[in-house]
């Protein structure tokens, strides 16, 4: 180990971590160029080669890995506000819009929309991500401050995408895709930071929306397409891994240089489609409560290699800061926060399960210091998606959640077995930890009151 390994959890969610978690935290540790510690969040499981809720940051003499960053790349949430109390929507309206919600919402395994990227237009949209679409109609102009990178990274490259992701990506622009991904909407449950939540425009008993998925087959082919090629760079280069799955190459090869232009044209795609589901999303409410005014709260990601600068040991350095599984926290005063976002650490969004409470936390100047800006991303997985499937009948969770007055519309029986609430940890917990590490504040509790999943 060339740094130590730090988990920052309270001691119950230690103790349910599988040891495989440990041993990743460990093998990270190991990594050339990796810079203070191998960090992991209390919502950390096994993954692949880092554990899911793993940070690392790296040097200019270090290497970008792309099991820091996973096969979902640049998979996040959004947060839309309905300005719009729940109390002033009937359950006879709320059904209509989580039947409208669902037939408009492309979701499930191998889902399409109904937007065609051609050739010639595709290198513009890995480019320019969500300005790309709003260009093209989808969406408002006023929502970019509000996206991380104001909705496209700089530094994508589409020629390092190969042909076969781009065909991947053939009409999947603006779905949902399956597995843990979804579109909920939610009521403001409890307001924690009055002061952050007004920033944020956020009151209580009032609709919000939170919308979670990412690069779709996009980016899983580039993710498997490189992991071939940081396989030769690692054996080429000389090192001596612990773990065949954190295969990566040096920042400044030709290996690890394509791979941070491909991976950023894969977060420029998911950008781009959390852009249209909003489009979509606005739709929908303009048919069923056009009293809303939906707007973009902030929108971030957690599976990113970016670029940063942090002070560590009382120098400021340019660093490569890995996030599998794991949100930007950034504290206050970062320049590239929107403007009427100055005073406040950069939102957070937490989601919990079907049944469970979801989070909006806000990034602190501590966390800057002890985990490069990064806090959790969700509640984790306490049983695998088989033991998940062997436990709860999807058809059940539905009929329970619905009685508890949350509507689920789904495409697969399965996948909500797979996605129940008991298959997670408690996002309570998590939230708790994260608070009591000073990685990030708690601004306010959601629950959920439509959840549309694949």
């Amino acid at each position: 180990m060339r740094v130590p390994g730090r988990l920052f959890a309270t001691e119950a969610l230690v103790r349910a971590m599988d040891n495989k978690v440990f041993e990743q935290v460990r093998n990270v540790a190991t990594l050339p160029g990796i810079v203070s510690a191998s960090l992991a969040m209390p919502d950390a499981h096994w993954g692949y080669g880092f554990p899911i809720g793993g940070v690392a940051a790296f040097d200019e003499d270090g290497i970008v890995c792309m099991g820091g960053v996973g096969y979902d790349i640049s998979c996040g949430v959004r947060l839309v506000r309905a300005n719009i109390p729940r109390g002033e929507v009937s359950p006879k309206v709320l059904g209509r819009l989580a039947d409208d919600l669902f037939t408009t919402i492309p979701a499930g395994l191998g889902s399409e929309g109904a937007i065609k990227v051609t050739e010639g237009r595709l290198e513009e949209l890995l480019d320019q991500g969500a300005r790309f679409v709003v260009e093209q109609g989808y969406g408002r102009s006023e929502d970019l401050p509000f996206i991380e990178e104001l909705g496209s990274v700089p530094g994508a490259d589409p020629s390092k995408v190969s042909a076969h992701a781009k065909r991947r990506q053939r009409s999947q622009l603006g779905t949902l895709g399956s597995g843990n991904h979804y579109l909920e909407v939610q009521q403001v449950d409890a307001i924690h930071d009055s002061t952050t939540a007004r920033v944020l425009g956020l009151r209580a008993g009032e609709l919000v929306i939170s919308i979670h998925c990412g690069s779709r087959g996009l980016g899983h082919q580039i993710a498997t397409d490189y992991q071939h090629t940081m396989a030769a760079a690692t054996s080429s280069y000389g090192f001596t891994l612990p773990d065949r799955e954190l295969v990566g190459a040096p920042l400044k090869s030709a290996e690890g240089l394509a791979y941070l232009g491909a991976m950023r044209a894969a977060i420029n795609y998911a950008l781009a489609n959390r852009q249209v589901l909003t489009d979509l999303l606005r739709q929908s409410f303009e048919r069923v409560l056009p009293e809303a005014e939906l707007e973009v709260v902030y929108d971030v990601s957690h599976n990113t290699c970016k670029e940063e600068e942090h002070v560590v040991d009382g120098h400021r350095q340019r660093l490569w800061v890995h996030r599998k599984g794991a949100t930007r926290a950034l504290g206050p005063g970062w320049p590239h926060h929107p403007s009427a976002y100055e005073s406040i650490g950069q939102p957070v969004f937490i989601g919990g399960s079907m049944g469970t409470s979801s989070y909006v936390l806000a990034g602190t100047s501590e966390g800057m210091r002890r985990s490069f800006g990064s806090a959790c991303h969700g509640a984790g997985r306490a049983l695998s998606r088989t033991a998940a499937k062997q436990r709860f009948r999807g058809d059940q969770v539905v009929r329970e959640l619905a009685a508890q007055g949350i509507l689920v519309r789904s495409h697969s029986v399965r996948g909500v077995a797979e996605e129940a609430p008991g298959a997670y940890k408690d996002v309570g917990e998590v939230v708790a930890a994260v608070e009591a590490a000073g990685l990030s504040t708690t601004v306010a509790r959601l629950l959920p009151v439509i959840s549309v999943k694949g």
